[in-house]
């Protein structure tokens, strides 16, 4: 799966851009500002969700343009359109060979994963960011993934604000409500401990190398749907006064521990924690393509500034021929050891060149 063509129309800083890239690596490079981050984005938005950098569909539309933003992609064998009207800056519109479709479909179609700066504090930060990349890892193995976890979040929304109404919520309509977190709950849960198992396996079996090894445990809640909606039922009086859900897949973390230091990921140093989570994307990406038969698309983002010289030359030779891999980074140096027929682009405050 590659991206041969994508078309910005007033998206971020890009008035109206095109460009057509090869199918191995695209290398973006220009300086801090100059919109290379922006691009990346625009192509996570051909996968379901909010983007790379999770950010309102109002601040993607570009400053003096019309208030709507249009991204434009043709792919193997899909043509994907995505984007905003003016009148409506936070209603999301896809197209799919030009018919209207909904947003979680777009995984049946592309997988795109992402490595960004933001990422660098994943394991240090609270469990949400985790169970968050989770599901996109999840997402690349088990499309219907986003069907389950849409559904079970609009049921759990419904049902704490019944309970936290000041009539007593009819008790019907509650435990409609609990049926239906139990059954895609149970799902969601299911599919979250298939990816790390099959992932922490494949990590295990790695020899050592330039990137640290990652052991994976998903930690919290665990449990069938009858499991669920029984703690659903009895943990009622307790979530009214907690005011939310405590019980349920939402309420799981994902721990990471360096397997050659038998340290857990949040007691190592920023460098290896990079490298664990750079691990973790590389092992994860080899993993869909054998069990999809399509590669990913990767994008990495400043990813090669933070490492030396011989980690950037190991980076590079084990993505070599894996699918498409769009990378950035300010010094035209930094890919040096990217193979000849890489694509490469100069961006330049929302100008892209061909260099």
């Amino acid at each position: 799966m590659a991206v041969t063509r994508l078309v910005l129309t007033d998206f971020r800083n890009h008035g109206d851009a095109v460009l057509t890239p090869g199918r191995g690596f695209v290398v973006l490079t220009g300086e801090n500002g100059a919109g290379k981050t922006n691009i990346l984005e625009a192509v996570s938005l051909l996968a379901p969700g909010r983007g790379l950098r999770r950010a309102p569909l109002s601040e993607m539309a570009r400053q003096g343009g019309s208030g709507g933003f249009g991204v434009a992609a043709a792919l193997d064998d899909v043509e994907i359109g995505t984007g905003v009207q003016p009148d409506a800056p936070e209603r999301r519109l896809v197209r799919v060979n030009g018919a209207a479709r909904a947003a979680a479909v777009l995984a049946e179609w592309v997988t795109i994963l992402w490595l960004t700066p933001a990422m660098d504090r994943l394991f240090v930060e609270g469990p949400s960011d985790r169970r968050r990349f989770l599901d996109r890892l999840t997402l690349a193995l088990n499309p219907g993934h986003a069907h389950h976890a849409t559904r079970y979040e609009a049921a759990m929304r419904q049902r704490n604000r019944l309970l936290a109404g000041d009539a007593p919520p009819e008790p019907e309509w509650l435990s409609a409500l609990e049926a239906r977190m139990a059954e895609h709950g149970a799902m969601l849960d299911a599919a979250r401990r298939e990816t790390v198992a099959l992932l922490g396996a494949r990590l295990a079996a790695q020899p050592e190398g330039p990137f640290a090894r990652a052991g994976l445990v998903l930690e919290g809640w665990t449990g069938d749907a009858a499991a669920l909606a029984q703690a659903l039922r009895d943990g009622r009086r307790r979530d009214v006064a907690a005011g939310r859900t405590l019980a349920g897949p939402h309420r799981v973390d994902l721990l990471v521990t360096h397997l050659g230091k038998a340290q857990p990921a949040q007691l190592c140093s920023t460098g290896e924690q990079k490298a664990l989570l750079l691990g973790i994307v590389l092992a994860h990406a080899e993993l869909v393509g054998e069990r999809t038969g399509r590669a990913p698309i990767l994008l990495l983002d400043e990813v090669a500034a933070h490492l030396d010289p011989s980690r950037r030359t190991a980076l590079f030779e084990r993505l070599a021929g894996k699918g498409q891999v769009w990378m950035t980074g300010t010094e035209a140096a930094l890919f040096a050891a990217v193979p000849d027929d890489a694509t490469r682009y100069r961006v330049t405050q929302g100008l892209i060149e061909s260099v």
